[in-house]
């Protein structure tokens, strides 16, 4: 669904994302990254204004409205929502040309696997720290166990089928699917042994 707005709706959703602290604050952030994505596939709206942008292309100015909306004081502290890693992943898939210098790619990795750890119930650190451009995602994402399964089958969807791939993100969930493929495994050994007898 196209979030639909005006240059005002886009300055209200950034003052309200940069003040309040709330979970109506990380549907705004989603709304607000819905404008960029709008941006990235027509070339045109609020985050377009002042410069040459073509339809279906993410340039770096992009990359930098979705880090600015991702990092604002009013989600800083919040783990990143399933519908702004949603809105993320569309942005990615709209995106047909790139001159962002993996910008946007780093981000994207950064903020799915900040959601999954967190609905996973895995702590966190704050978003300006774990999507810095300078912040190693190693550092900080889960290794392997703990990563729920529901939300790798979430990520797994998400990834299907897509024209672009994020070679960090499919390297950090193909981690964790094994991971979780090697517990179930094991859990399961009980009564595979059980049904051999």
């Amino acid at each position: 669904m196209t979030f639909q707005s005006t240059p005002a709706s886009l300055a209200d959703l950034i003052s309200q994302i940069e003040t309040l602290q709330n979970e109506t604050t990380r549907a705004a952030a989603a709304r607000a990254l819905g404008i960029v994505r709008d941006g990235v596939i027509t070339g045109e709206g609020p985050t377009t204004k002042g410069r040459i942008h073509f339809s279906r292309s993410l340039d770096a100015d992009d990359a930098a409205w979705c880090a600015r909306i991702l990092t604002a004081a009013g989600v800083k502290d919040l783990p990143v929502s399933r519908a702004e890693a949603e809105t993320l992943f569309q942005i990615s898939e709209a995106a047909a040309d790139r001159s962002d210098d993996g910008l946007f790619d780093d981000l994207l990795a950064k903020a799915v696997v900040h959601h999954a750890a967190a609905a996973s119930g895995l702590p966190v650190p704050p978003r300006p720290v774990a999507l810095a451009p300078e912040t190693d995602i190693e550092s900080w994402a889960p290794k392997a166990v703990g990563v729920n399964v529901e939300v790798l089958e979430w990520l797994a969807t998400q990834m299907r089928g897509k024209r672009r791939g994020n070679q960090m993100l499919k390297t950090m969930i193909a981690a964790s699917l094994i991971g979780v493929a090697t517990i179930q495994t094991i859990q399961a050994l009980p009564q595979l042994i059980d049904a051999s007898s």
